[in-house]
């Protein structure tokens, strides 16, 4: 399968805010009670949410698209908001890269994260972020190949839960 990736637009926030959802739910949504991963997700993944992110010129999001049109994955990079002492203003941090079950191992992920790199990186070299859960060794092995090495680690909230999260730096490439 060949995906279209596109920059996304204001139009797409209610695509991304379903995307978003309903990948965070294939990836994670057994580790939540239901109010927690409601809460969540209406927080986090709303048409709101994605629309405040959209207008922010700060951020850039892409949507990965099949054949037919249909979304199936998104990336999301802005400024480093991760909590590490090490994080200065002009960081940049890849947020969010998801792409539907069934849809994954088809090269999206790599379209996706290498648009995202492009965009982080248009100004010259700067150090890069990432947090990833603590048990997903497929996306610590991803990131690993664009260079990425742990950092560091803090909790995740959603809702009562506390998840283990790892971050990933990568240092600027040298000029």
């Amino acid at each position: 399968m060949s995906a279209t990736i596109r920059r996304a637009a204001p139009a797409d926030a209610a695509v991304l805010a379903e995307l978003g959802a309903a990948t965070f739910v294939e990836a994670f949504g057994h580790l939540y009670t239901p109010e927690d991963l409601r809460a969540f997700l209406e927080e986090s993944h709303s048409v709101p949410a994605y629309a405040g992110v959209l207008a922010d010129p700060a951020y850039a999001l892409w949507l990965a698209e099949d054949e037919a049109g249909r979304a199936i994955g998104y990336a999301q990079a802005g400024p480093c908001g991760l909590p590490h002492a090490d994080v200065r203003p002009e960081d940049g941090e890849l947020k969010r890269l998801y792409v539907r079950a069934g849809t994954q191992n088809a090269g999206t992920g790599r379209a996706l994260m290498d648009a995202a790199m492009a965009w982080l990186l248009r100004d010259g070299p700067r150090t890069l972020w990432i947090s990833v859960w603590s048990e997903n060794f497929g996306a610590q092995r991803f990131y690993a190949r664009y260079g990425f090495a742990f950092a560091g680690e803090y909790a995740f909230i959603v809702g009562e839960q506390r998840d283990r999260e790892f971050m990933y730096r990568r240092e600027p490439a040298p000029a």
